[in-house]
Protein backbone atom coordinates (compact mmCIF):
# COMPACT_ATOMS: atom_id res chain seq x y z
CA UNK A 1 0.00 0.00 0.00
CA UNK A 2 1.25 3.46 -0.95
CA UNK A 3 1.91 5.68 2.05
CA UNK A 4 1.87 9.48 2.46
CA UNK A 5 4.64 10.81 4.67
CA UNK A 6 4.37 14.56 5.27
CA UNK A 7 6.24 16.03 8.18
CA UNK A 8 8.08 12.80 8.73
CA UNK A 9 5.01 10.80 9.71
CA UNK A 10 3.24 8.00 7.91
CA UNK A 11 -0.59 7.82 7.65
CA UNK A 12 -2.85 5.50 5.71
CA UNK A 13 -4.38 7.03 2.58
CA UNK A 14 -7.91 6.64 4.04
CA UNK A 15 -7.08 9.13 6.75
CA UNK A 16 -7.52 12.09 4.36
CA UNK A 17 -11.29 12.10 4.90
CA UNK A 18 -10.77 12.07 8.63
CA UNK A 19 -8.73 15.26 8.46
CA UNK A 20 -11.30 17.01 6.26
CA UNK A 21 -14.10 16.23 8.67
CA UNK A 22 -12.09 17.59 11.56
CA UNK A 23 -11.53 20.80 9.63
CA UNK A 24 -7.70 20.46 9.82
CA UNK A 25 -5.90 22.70 7.33
CA UNK A 26 -3.39 20.50 5.51
CA UNK A 27 -1.79 21.61 2.26
CA UNK A 28 -2.36 18.27 0.55
CA UNK A 29 -6.17 18.29 1.24
CA UNK A 30 -8.69 19.40 -1.42
CA UNK A 31 -9.19 23.20 -1.78
CA UNK A 32 -12.77 22.99 -0.43
CA UNK A 33 -11.43 21.66 2.83
CA UNK A 34 -8.68 24.23 3.07
CA UNK A 35 -11.11 27.30 2.64
CA UNK A 36 -11.96 29.26 5.83
CA UNK A 37 -15.73 29.50 6.82
CA UNK A 38 -17.58 32.41 5.17
CA UNK A 39 -18.69 35.20 7.53
CA UNK A 40 -22.51 35.69 7.72
CA UNK A 41 -24.02 38.39 5.45
CA UNK A 42 -24.27 41.79 7.11
CA UNK A 43 -25.45 45.18 5.74
CA UNK A 44 -22.99 48.11 5.93
CA UNK A 45 -25.02 49.82 8.68
CA UNK A 46 -24.95 46.74 10.92
CA UNK A 47 -22.57 44.72 13.01
CA UNK A 48 -23.41 41.03 12.86
CA UNK A 49 -22.53 37.72 14.37
CA UNK A 50 -23.98 34.40 13.39
CA UNK A 51 -27.25 35.07 15.28
CA UNK A 52 -27.25 38.80 16.20
CA UNK A 53 -27.41 42.10 14.30
CA UNK A 54 -26.85 45.60 15.69
CA UNK A 55 -27.81 48.31 13.16
CA UNK A 56 -27.39 52.09 13.31
CA UNK A 57 -28.66 54.72 10.82
CA UNK A 58 -30.32 52.11 8.59
CA UNK A 59 -32.44 53.55 5.79
CA UNK A 60 -34.76 50.56 5.91
CA UNK A 61 -35.13 47.29 7.75
CA UNK A 62 -32.12 45.24 6.50
CA UNK A 63 -33.03 42.38 4.23
CA UNK A 64 -29.68 40.59 3.81
CA UNK A 65 -29.33 39.41 7.39
CA UNK A 66 -28.66 35.82 8.35
CA UNK A 67 -31.92 33.88 8.42
CA UNK A 68 -30.99 32.45 11.81
CA UNK A 69 -30.70 35.85 13.51
CA UNK A 70 -32.43 35.73 16.89
CA UNK A 71 -31.54 39.24 18.11
CA UNK A 72 -31.98 42.50 16.17
CA UNK A 73 -31.34 46.05 17.35
CA UNK A 74 -32.25 49.09 15.24
CA UNK A 75 -31.12 52.50 16.52
CA UNK A 76 -31.48 55.91 14.92
CA UNK A 77 -33.07 54.43 11.80
CA UNK A 78 -33.74 56.93 9.02
CA UNK A 79 -37.16 55.58 7.97
CA UNK A 80 -40.46 56.60 9.56
CA UNK A 81 -42.76 53.64 8.95
CA UNK A 82 -42.79 49.93 9.66
CA UNK A 83 -44.55 48.23 6.77
CA UNK A 84 -46.52 45.01 6.94
CA UNK A 85 -44.28 41.97 6.56
CA UNK A 86 -41.14 44.03 7.16
CA UNK A 87 -39.67 41.31 9.42
CA UNK A 88 -41.01 38.26 7.57
CA UNK A 89 -37.47 37.21 6.55
CA UNK A 90 -36.49 36.76 10.22
CA UNK A 91 -38.81 34.00 11.47
CA UNK A 92 -36.64 32.96 14.45
CA UNK A 93 -36.28 36.37 16.07
CA UNK A 94 -36.40 36.25 19.87
CA UNK A 95 -35.29 39.77 20.79
CA UNK A 96 -36.16 43.05 19.04
CA UNK A 97 -35.14 46.54 20.08
CA UNK A 98 -36.32 49.59 18.08
CA UNK A 99 -35.01 52.62 19.96
CA UNK A 100 -34.46 56.29 19.15
CA UNK A 101 -35.69 56.00 15.59
CA UNK A 102 -37.65 58.41 13.42
CA UNK A 103 -40.89 56.46 13.52
CA UNK A 104 -43.67 59.07 13.44
CA UNK A 105 -46.68 57.36 11.92
CA UNK A 106 -48.96 54.73 13.38
CA UNK A 107 -47.79 51.14 13.65
CA UNK A 108 -50.47 49.20 11.82
CA UNK A 109 -51.83 45.66 11.89
CA UNK A 110 -49.64 42.56 11.80
CA UNK A 111 -46.31 44.38 11.73
CA UNK A 112 -44.55 41.71 13.78
CA UNK A 113 -45.78 38.50 12.18
CA UNK A 114 -44.88 35.66 12.04
CA UNK A 115 -42.96 35.35 15.34
CA UNK A 116 -43.57 32.45 17.67
CA UNK A 117 -40.42 32.96 19.73
CA UNK A 118 -40.19 36.72 20.40
CA UNK A 119 -40.17 37.32 24.15
CA UNK A 120 -38.97 40.92 24.71
CA UNK A 121 -39.97 43.78 22.40
CA UNK A 122 -38.66 47.30 23.00
CA UNK A 123 -40.07 50.23 21.00
CA UNK A 124 -38.73 53.21 22.92
CA UNK A 125 -37.81 56.86 22.44
CA UNK A 126 -39.52 57.21 19.09
CA UNK A 127 -42.28 59.58 18.00
CA UNK A 128 -45.00 56.99 17.46
CA UNK A 129 -48.43 58.57 17.84
CA UNK A 130 -50.79 55.63 17.58
CA UNK A 131 -51.04 51.86 17.35
CA UNK A 132 -53.51 49.59 15.65
CA UNK A 133 -55.45 47.24 17.89
CA UNK A 134 -53.86 44.33 15.96
CA UNK A 135 -50.30 45.64 16.05
CA UNK A 136 -49.15 42.82 18.34
CA UNK A 137 -51.35 40.05 17.00
CA UNK A 138 -49.61 36.69 16.94
CA UNK A 139 -46.97 37.45 19.61
CA UNK A 140 -48.07 34.66 21.90
CA UNK A 141 -44.65 34.26 23.54
CA UNK A 142 -44.13 37.93 24.36
CA UNK A 143 -43.38 38.48 28.04
CA UNK A 144 -41.83 41.98 28.04
CA UNK A 145 -43.18 44.94 26.07
CA UNK A 146 -41.85 48.47 26.36
CA UNK A 147 -43.48 51.41 24.57
CA UNK A 148 -41.80 53.95 26.82
CA UNK A 149 -41.12 57.56 25.79
CA UNK A 150 -43.08 57.75 22.58
CA UNK A 151 -45.85 60.18 21.68
CA UNK A 152 -48.77 57.88 22.42
CA UNK A 153 -51.90 59.61 23.69
CA UNK A 154 -54.36 56.72 23.40
CA UNK A 155 -54.10 52.95 23.13
CA UNK A 156 -56.75 51.00 21.21
CA UNK A 157 -58.97 48.62 23.12
CA UNK A 158 -57.88 44.96 22.83
CA UNK A 159 -54.30 46.01 21.97
CA UNK A 160 -52.94 43.67 24.65
CA UNK A 161 -55.50 40.91 24.20
CA UNK A 162 -53.18 38.62 22.14
CA UNK A 163 -50.40 38.83 24.76
CA UNK A 164 -51.46 35.97 26.99
CA UNK A 165 -48.28 35.67 29.06
CA UNK A 166 -47.19 39.30 29.19
CA UNK A 167 -45.47 39.89 32.53
CA UNK A 168 -44.04 43.41 32.09
CA UNK A 169 -45.42 46.47 30.30
CA UNK A 170 -43.70 49.86 30.24
CA UNK A 171 -45.71 52.89 29.09
CA UNK A 172 -43.77 55.60 30.90
CA UNK A 173 -43.08 58.85 29.11
CA UNK A 174 -46.34 58.91 27.13
CA UNK A 175 -48.76 61.77 27.83
CA UNK A 176 -51.96 59.72 27.75
CA UNK A 177 -55.32 61.39 27.26
CA UNK A 178 -57.39 60.14 30.16
CA UNK A 179 -60.88 59.89 28.69
CA UNK A 180 -63.14 57.10 27.53
CA UNK A 181 -60.43 55.77 25.23
CA UNK A 182 -58.30 55.04 28.31
CA UNK A 183 -61.03 53.47 30.43
CA UNK A 184 -60.27 49.98 29.16
CA UNK A 185 -56.60 50.32 30.18
CA UNK A 186 -57.56 51.18 33.76
CA UNK A 187 -59.86 48.14 33.88
CA UNK A 188 -57.13 45.94 32.36
CA UNK A 189 -54.53 47.10 34.90
CA UNK A 190 -56.92 46.32 37.75
CA UNK A 191 -57.56 42.77 36.53
CA UNK A 192 -54.11 41.85 35.12
CA UNK A 193 -51.07 40.42 36.89
CA UNK A 194 -48.75 42.26 34.50
CA UNK A 195 -46.26 44.61 36.14
CA UNK A 196 -46.83 48.17 34.90
CA UNK A 197 -44.70 51.07 36.23
CA UNK A 198 -46.67 54.19 37.09
CA UNK A 199 -47.97 56.16 34.11
CA UNK A 200 -49.59 59.58 34.24
CA UNK A 201 -52.29 61.52 32.42
CA UNK A 202 -51.25 64.33 30.09
CA UNK A 203 -54.80 65.60 29.58
CA UNK A 204 -57.57 66.70 30.07
CA UNK A 205 -56.77 69.40 32.64
CA UNK A 206 -58.82 67.82 35.46
CA UNK A 207 -56.74 64.64 35.29
CA UNK A 208 -53.34 66.05 34.26
CA UNK A 209 -50.61 64.51 36.42
CA UNK A 210 -52.92 61.86 37.88
CA UNK A 211 -51.86 58.23 37.88
CA UNK A 212 -53.78 56.31 35.24
CA UNK A 213 -54.26 53.38 37.61
CA UNK A 214 -56.02 55.64 40.15
CA UNK A 215 -58.58 57.17 37.77
CA UNK A 216 -62.18 56.92 39.10
CA UNK A 217 -64.00 54.76 36.56
CA UNK A 218 -67.38 55.98 37.80
CA UNK A 219 -66.57 59.40 36.31
CA UNK A 220 -66.24 57.96 32.82
CA UNK A 221 -69.57 58.03 30.99
CA UNK A 222 -68.50 56.40 27.75
CA UNK A 223 -71.82 55.33 26.26
CA UNK A 224 -73.47 57.81 23.92
CA UNK A 225 -76.10 57.52 21.22
CA UNK A 226 -76.84 58.81 17.75
CA UNK A 227 -79.74 59.03 15.30
CA UNK A 228 -79.05 57.96 11.73
CA UNK A 229 -81.45 57.98 8.78
CA UNK A 230 -82.66 54.40 8.34
CA UNK A 231 -85.50 54.74 5.81
CA UNK A 232 -86.85 57.56 3.68
CA UNK A 233 -90.59 57.55 3.01
CA UNK A 234 -91.08 59.64 -0.17
CA UNK A 235 -94.10 61.64 0.92
CA UNK A 236 -95.20 64.43 3.24
CA UNK A 237 -97.21 63.75 6.38
CA UNK A 238 -98.42 65.69 9.42
CA UNK A 239 -99.00 62.94 11.98
CA UNK A 240 -97.62 59.48 12.67
CA UNK A 241 -99.18 56.95 15.05
CA UNK A 242 -97.58 53.52 15.54
CA UNK A 243 -99.85 50.70 16.77
CA UNK A 244 -99.97 46.93 17.14
CA UNK A 245 -102.85 44.92 15.75
CA UNK A 246 -103.05 41.10 15.57
CA UNK A 247 -99.39 40.93 16.70
CA UNK A 248 -98.17 43.02 13.75
CA UNK A 249 -96.72 46.53 13.85
CA UNK A 250 -98.33 49.31 11.81
CA UNK A 251 -98.06 53.07 11.42
CA UNK A 252 -100.93 55.42 10.52
CA UNK A 253 -99.87 58.63 8.75
CA UNK A 254 -102.04 61.62 7.83
CA UNK A 255 -101.17 62.84 4.35
CA UNK A 256 -103.20 65.92 3.33
CA UNK A 257 -101.18 66.37 0.14
CA UNK A 258 -102.08 62.82 -0.94
CA UNK A 259 -105.69 63.03 0.33
CA UNK A 260 -105.36 59.94 2.47
CA UNK A 261 -104.58 58.26 5.72
CA UNK A 262 -101.78 55.85 4.82
CA UNK A 263 -101.33 52.65 6.81
CA UNK A 264 -97.84 51.13 6.68
CA UNK A 265 -96.92 47.67 7.96
CA UNK A 266 -93.56 46.64 9.34
CA UNK A 267 -91.83 43.97 7.25
CA UNK A 268 -90.01 41.75 9.75
CA UNK A 269 -87.93 40.09 7.02
CA UNK A 270 -86.64 43.17 5.22
CA UNK A 271 -86.98 45.25 8.41
CA UNK A 272 -88.67 48.20 6.72
CA UNK A 273 -92.08 49.87 6.61
CA UNK A 274 -94.18 48.93 3.57
CA UNK A 275 -97.55 50.06 2.17
CA UNK A 276 -100.54 48.25 3.63
CA UNK A 277 -103.70 50.26 2.91
CA UNK A 278 -105.05 53.78 2.38
CA UNK A 279 -108.13 55.48 3.73
CA UNK A 280 -109.43 58.34 1.55
CA UNK A 281 -109.20 61.65 3.42
CA UNK A 282 -109.08 64.82 1.32
CA UNK A 283 -107.73 67.08 4.06
CA UNK A 284 -106.50 64.71 6.78
CA UNK A 285 -104.69 66.30 9.70
CA UNK A 286 -104.75 63.32 12.05
CA UNK A 287 -105.30 59.58 11.75
CA UNK A 288 -105.69 57.97 15.16
CA UNK A 289 -105.73 54.15 15.39
CA UNK A 290 -107.55 52.60 18.35
CA UNK A 291 -107.62 48.87 19.07
CA UNK A 292 -110.69 48.28 21.26
CA UNK A 293 -111.97 44.81 22.07
CA UNK A 294 -109.64 43.26 19.48
CA UNK A 295 -111.13 45.46 16.77
CA UNK A 296 -109.15 48.09 14.86
CA UNK A 297 -110.63 51.55 14.39
CA UNK A 298 -109.11 54.65 12.80
CA UNK A 299 -110.42 58.11 13.64
CA UNK A 300 -109.83 60.32 10.60
CA UNK A 301 -109.83 64.05 11.36
CA UNK A 302 -110.15 66.40 8.38
CA UNK A 303 -110.06 70.16 8.01
CA UNK A 304 -112.82 70.08 5.40
CA UNK A 305 -115.57 67.61 4.56
CA UNK A 306 -116.13 66.30 8.08
CA UNK A 307 -114.34 63.72 10.20
CA UNK A 308 -115.10 60.00 10.32
CA UNK A 309 -114.41 56.70 12.05
CA UNK A 310 -113.34 53.65 10.04
CA UNK A 311 -113.20 50.00 11.07
CA UNK A 312 -111.00 47.26 9.66
CA UNK A 313 -113.22 44.54 8.22
CA UNK A 314 -111.40 41.21 8.43
CA UNK A 315 -113.89 39.56 6.06
CA UNK A 316 -112.91 41.75 3.12
CA UNK A 317 -109.53 43.02 4.44
CA UNK A 318 -110.53 46.61 3.99
CA UNK A 319 -111.33 49.71 6.03
CA UNK A 320 -115.00 50.65 5.97
CA UNK A 321 -116.56 53.88 7.23
CA UNK A 322 -118.88 53.23 10.16
CA UNK A 323 -119.52 56.61 11.75
CA UNK A 324 -119.58 60.37 11.16
CA UNK A 325 -118.31 62.84 13.75
CA UNK A 326 -120.51 65.88 14.49
CA UNK A 327 -119.23 68.57 12.13
CA UNK A 328 -120.92 71.33 14.19
CA UNK A 329 -118.62 70.61 17.11
CA UNK A 330 -115.52 69.45 15.26
CA UNK A 331 -114.99 72.11 12.62
CA UNK A 332 -111.20 72.40 12.51
CA UNK A 333 -109.61 69.41 14.28
CA UNK A 334 -105.98 69.64 15.28
CA UNK A 335 -105.12 66.66 17.50
CA UNK A 336 -106.59 63.39 18.79
CA UNK A 337 -105.76 61.55 22.01
CA UNK A 338 -107.07 58.08 22.89
CA UNK A 339 -106.95 56.52 26.36
CA UNK A 340 -108.70 54.21 28.82
CA UNK A 341 -110.25 55.15 32.17
CA UNK A 342 -111.42 52.31 34.42
CA UNK A 343 -111.38 49.95 31.43
CA UNK A 344 -113.47 52.20 29.17
CA UNK A 345 -112.14 53.64 25.92
CA UNK A 346 -112.28 57.38 25.16
CA UNK A 347 -110.84 59.70 22.59
CA UNK A 348 -110.74 63.50 22.61
CA UNK A 349 -110.40 65.80 19.60
CA UNK A 350 -108.88 69.27 20.02
CA UNK A 351 -110.71 71.74 17.80
CA UNK A 352 -108.95 74.94 16.71
CA UNK A 353 -111.86 76.81 15.14
CA UNK A 354 -113.52 79.84 16.72
CA UNK A 355 -116.94 78.18 16.73
CA UNK A 356 -115.94 74.58 17.44
CA UNK A 357 -115.49 72.68 20.68
CA UNK A 358 -112.86 70.28 21.95
CA UNK A 359 -114.94 67.15 22.53
CA UNK A 360 -114.71 63.84 24.36
CA UNK A 361 -116.07 60.61 22.83
CA UNK A 362 -116.77 57.30 24.59
CA UNK A 363 -116.92 53.72 23.33
CA UNK A 364 -120.23 51.93 23.91
CA UNK A 365 -119.97 48.55 22.12
CA UNK A 366 -121.21 49.79 18.76
CA UNK A 367 -118.97 52.80 18.25
CA UNK A 368 -117.72 56.05 19.75
CA UNK A 369 -120.32 58.59 20.74
CA UNK A 370 -120.20 62.14 22.20
CA UNK A 371 -119.62 62.12 25.94
CA UNK A 372 -118.62 65.68 26.93
CA UNK A 373 -117.95 69.12 25.46
CA UNK A 374 -114.75 70.29 27.10
CA UNK A 375 -113.57 73.60 25.79
CA UNK A 376 -115.60 75.74 23.44
CA UNK A 377 -114.50 78.61 21.18
CA UNK A 378 -110.93 78.85 22.36
CA UNK A 379 -109.05 77.70 19.25
CA UNK A 380 -107.43 74.73 20.94
CA UNK A 381 -104.20 73.50 19.38
CA UNK A 382 -103.40 70.29 21.26
CA UNK A 383 -104.60 67.94 23.99
CA UNK A 384 -102.61 65.56 26.18
CA UNK A 385 -103.84 62.79 28.46
CA UNK A 386 -101.77 62.18 31.60
CA UNK A 387 -102.18 60.49 34.95
CA UNK A 388 -100.71 62.48 37.85
CA UNK A 389 -100.92 61.21 41.41
CA UNK A 390 -103.14 58.40 40.12
CA UNK A 391 -105.72 60.82 38.73
CA UNK A 392 -106.59 61.02 34.99
CA UNK A 393 -106.14 64.52 33.60
CA UNK A 394 -106.33 66.34 30.29
CA UNK A 395 -104.05 69.26 29.41
CA UNK A 396 -105.47 71.44 26.64
CA UNK A 397 -103.34 74.09 24.93
CA UNK A 398 -104.80 77.02 23.05
CA UNK A 399 -103.74 79.87 20.82
CA UNK A 400 -106.05 82.26 22.72
CA UNK A 401 -105.32 81.48 26.38
CA UNK A 402 -102.95 79.65 28.73
CA UNK A 403 -103.07 75.83 28.82
CA UNK A 404 -105.75 74.51 31.16
CA UNK A 405 -106.02 71.34 33.24
CA UNK A 406 -109.08 69.08 33.48
CA UNK A 407 -109.30 66.29 36.07
CA UNK A 408 -111.53 63.22 35.88
CA UNK A 409 -114.38 63.15 38.36
CA UNK A 410 -115.21 59.51 39.05
CA UNK A 411 -118.66 60.15 40.46
CA UNK A 412 -119.74 62.38 37.56
CA UNK A 413 -117.73 60.35 35.02
CA UNK A 414 -116.65 63.61 33.42
CA UNK A 415 -113.64 65.91 33.35
CA UNK A 416 -113.88 69.06 35.48
CA UNK A 417 -111.77 72.19 35.22
CA UNK A 418 -108.88 72.13 37.72
CA UNK A 419 -106.65 75.08 36.87
CA UNK A 420 -104.06 76.53 34.54
CA UNK A 421 -100.58 75.27 33.63
CA UNK A 422 -98.46 78.38 33.28
CA UNK A 423 -98.74 82.00 32.32
CA UNK A 424 -97.75 81.30 28.71
CA UNK A 425 -99.95 82.04 25.70
CA UNK A 426 -99.96 80.67 22.18
CA UNK A 427 -98.90 77.08 22.88
CA UNK A 428 -98.82 74.92 19.76
CA UNK A 429 -98.29 71.56 21.43
CA UNK A 430 -98.34 70.14 24.96
CA UNK A 431 -96.67 66.81 25.71
CA UNK A 432 -96.04 64.93 28.92
CA UNK A 433 -93.13 62.85 30.17
CA UNK A 434 -92.16 61.26 33.46
CA UNK A 435 -88.74 60.72 35.07
CA UNK A 436 -88.90 58.43 38.08
CA UNK A 437 -91.81 59.88 40.11
CA UNK A 438 -91.69 63.39 38.68
CA UNK A 439 -94.09 64.63 35.99
CA UNK A 440 -93.22 67.24 33.38
CA UNK A 441 -94.85 69.03 30.45
CA UNK A 442 -93.25 70.36 27.27
CA UNK A 443 -94.91 73.49 25.89
CA UNK A 444 -93.89 74.42 22.34
CA UNK A 445 -94.37 77.89 20.88
CA UNK A 446 -94.18 78.96 17.25
CA UNK A 447 -92.90 82.42 18.19
CA UNK A 448 -91.08 82.85 21.48
CA UNK A 449 -89.38 80.45 23.84
CA UNK A 450 -90.66 76.95 24.43
CA UNK A 451 -90.76 75.72 28.01
CA UNK A 452 -90.40 72.66 30.20
CA UNK A 453 -92.52 72.78 33.37
CA UNK A 454 -92.58 70.44 36.38
CA UNK A 455 -95.49 69.33 38.54
CA UNK A 456 -94.85 70.39 42.12
CA UNK A 457 -97.85 68.79 43.82
CA UNK A 458 -100.43 71.53 43.27
CA UNK A 459 -99.27 73.25 40.09
CA UNK A 460 -96.73 73.24 37.29
CA UNK A 461 -93.69 75.49 37.69
CA UNK A 462 -91.20 76.52 35.02
CA UNK A 463 -88.06 74.38 34.92
CA UNK A 464 -86.33 75.30 31.64
CA UNK A 465 -86.67 77.65 28.69
CA UNK A 466 -85.53 76.62 25.23
CA UNK A 467 -85.19 79.12 22.39
CA UNK A 468 -87.44 78.20 19.49
CA UNK A 469 -88.49 79.79 16.22
CA UNK A 470 -91.22 78.30 14.09
CA UNK A 471 -91.70 75.33 16.43
CA UNK A 472 -94.87 73.34 15.88
CA UNK A 473 -93.61 70.31 17.79
CA UNK A 474 -91.80 69.76 21.07
CA UNK A 475 -91.91 66.03 21.64
CA UNK A 476 -90.36 64.20 24.61
CA UNK A 477 -89.66 60.52 24.03
CA UNK A 478 -87.79 57.73 25.73
CA UNK A 479 -85.57 55.05 24.19
CA UNK A 480 -84.17 52.51 26.65
CA UNK A 481 -82.78 54.53 29.58
CA UNK A 482 -82.36 57.72 27.53
CA UNK A 483 -84.88 60.55 27.87
CA UNK A 484 -84.87 62.79 24.78
CA UNK A 485 -86.66 65.91 23.67
CA UNK A 486 -87.13 66.87 20.00
CA UNK A 487 -87.71 70.57 19.34
CA UNK A 488 -88.68 71.00 15.69
CA UNK A 489 -88.60 74.11 13.54
CA UNK A 490 -90.15 75.20 10.26
CA UNK A 491 -87.11 77.40 9.58
CA UNK A 492 -84.01 75.44 10.68
CA UNK A 493 -82.78 72.14 12.06
CA UNK A 494 -84.56 70.06 14.64
CA UNK A 495 -82.69 70.09 17.94
CA UNK A 496 -82.50 66.86 19.91
CA UNK A 497 -81.94 67.36 23.63
CA UNK A 498 -80.90 64.72 26.18
CA UNK A 499 -81.93 64.77 29.82
CA UNK A 500 -78.96 65.37 32.14
CA UNK A 501 -79.66 63.65 35.44
CA UNK A 502 -77.06 65.68 37.34
CA UNK A 503 -78.25 69.05 36.02
CA UNK A 504 -81.91 68.02 36.12
CA UNK A 505 -82.57 69.57 32.73
CA UNK A 506 -82.16 68.96 29.01
CA UNK A 507 -78.85 69.61 27.26
CA UNK A 508 -78.24 69.93 23.53
CA UNK A 509 -77.37 66.60 21.98
CA UNK A 510 -77.82 66.49 18.19
CA UNK A 511 -79.33 68.24 15.17
CA UNK A 512 -81.57 66.49 12.65
CA UNK A 513 -82.37 67.78 9.20
CA UNK A 514 -86.14 67.39 9.05
CA UNK A 515 -88.15 69.94 7.07
CA UNK A 516 -91.09 71.28 9.08
CA UNK A 517 -91.52 68.24 11.38
CA UNK A 518 -94.91 67.65 12.95
CA UNK A 519 -94.20 64.78 15.36
CA UNK A 520 -91.56 62.38 16.65
CA UNK A 521 -92.55 58.86 17.67
CA UNK A 522 -90.16 56.12 18.87
CA UNK A 523 -90.87 52.48 18.02
CA UNK A 524 -89.07 49.67 19.91
CA UNK A 525 -88.23 46.70 17.69
CA UNK A 526 -86.32 43.48 18.21
CA UNK A 527 -82.66 44.40 18.20
CA UNK A 528 -83.14 48.11 17.49
CA UNK A 529 -85.22 51.25 18.04
CA UNK A 530 -86.47 53.59 15.32
CA UNK A 531 -87.84 57.12 15.41
CA UNK A 532 -90.59 58.35 13.06
CA UNK A 533 -90.39 61.97 11.93
CA UNK A 534 -93.33 63.07 9.71
CA UNK A 535 -92.61 66.22 7.69
CA UNK A 536 -95.06 68.81 6.38
CA UNK A 537 -92.72 70.01 3.61
CA UNK A 538 -90.37 67.11 2.83
CA UNK A 539 -89.91 63.37 3.03
CA UNK A 540 -91.06 61.52 6.11
CA UNK A 541 -87.96 60.09 7.76
CA UNK A 542 -87.29 57.00 9.84
CA UNK A 543 -84.22 57.27 12.08
CA UNK A 544 -82.37 54.42 13.74
CA UNK A 545 -81.20 54.88 17.31
CA UNK A 546 -77.53 53.91 17.55
CA UNK A 547 -75.67 53.17 20.77
CA UNK A 548 -72.01 54.19 20.59
CA UNK A 549 -69.31 53.07 23.04
CA UNK A 550 -66.69 55.83 23.07
CA UNK A 551 -64.20 53.56 24.79
CA UNK A 552 -63.87 51.35 21.72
Amino acid sequence: MTELQPLGKTFPRGSLLFFCLLGLACFWLPASCRRAPRPPPCPPSCSCTRDTAFCVDSKSIPKNLPRDVISLTLINAAFSEIKEGAFAHLPFLQFLLLNSNKFTTSIGDNRFLPWDFLTPLFIENNDIRSLSKNTFRGLKSLTHLSLAHNNLQTLPRDLLKPLDILSDLDLRGNALTCDCKTKWLVEWMESSNTTVPAIFCGSPPQYQGHKVRDLPLKDFDCITTDFMVYQVLPFQSVSAEPFVYASDLYVALAQPSSSSCTILKWDYVERKLRDFDRIPAHSAVYCKPIVAELQLYVVVAQLFGGSYIYRWDTNIDKFIKIQDIDSQKIRKPNDIEAFQIEGEWFFVIADSSKAGSTSLYRWNQNGFYPHQDLHSWHRDTDVEYVEIDGKPRLIISSSSQVPIIYQWNRSQKQFVHLGDVADVMDIQMVKHFRIKRDNYLCLSRYIGDSKVVKWEGMQFTELQTLPSRGSMVMEPFRIAQHQYLALGSDFSFTHIYLWDEKKQKFVKFQELSVQAPRAFHPIPLEGMDILLAPSFKGNTLVYKHIVVDLSL
